[in-house]
């Protein structure tokens, strides 16, 4: 499947080497990436960017990933923006959580790149 080169993703990760495998594998898939390094980081790329979707962590200092998810949901402006969390949280309370809290999709880590892009996929096609 072609995805359009313009579909934009905030990636949303404290650990600089984990944003970086995500960042390339997803750039040799054609997404357009915007990076962050924290919650309140990408809280304000998502409102001056709009990004097409946001794939964050949960585990983050200042505020974690479900407070980024409940922020972006709350906000009128932002609210439509689908969210994956990708995290090491794998309980099934911690998935609970992140839906509640706005995530569309929510993958543990380890996960596989087929896992991600499949579920940036199929938000893509969605939007």
């Amino acid at each position: 499947m072609s995805i359009n080169s313009q579909f934009t993703i905030l990636l949303v990760e404290d650990s600089p080497s984990e944003l970086e495998i995500m960042k390339t594998y997803l750039n040799e898939n054609g997404y357009k990436i915007i990076t962050a390094n924290s919650g309140k980081e990408a809280l304000e790329k998502a409102r001056l960017t709009m990004p097409d979707a946001i794939v964050t962590d949960v585990i983050m200092p200042g505020m974690s990933g479900f407070e980024l998810c409940r922020s972006i949901k709350r906000n009128p402006a932002t609210q439509q923006i689908p969210i994956i969390i990708c995290s090491s949280k794998n309980q099934e309370i911690d998935k609970y959580w992140g839906i509640k809290q706005g995530a569309d999709i929510y993958i543990t880590k380890p996960y596989t790149r087929e896992q991600l892009l499949g579920a940036i996929e199929s938000i893509a096609i969605i939007n």
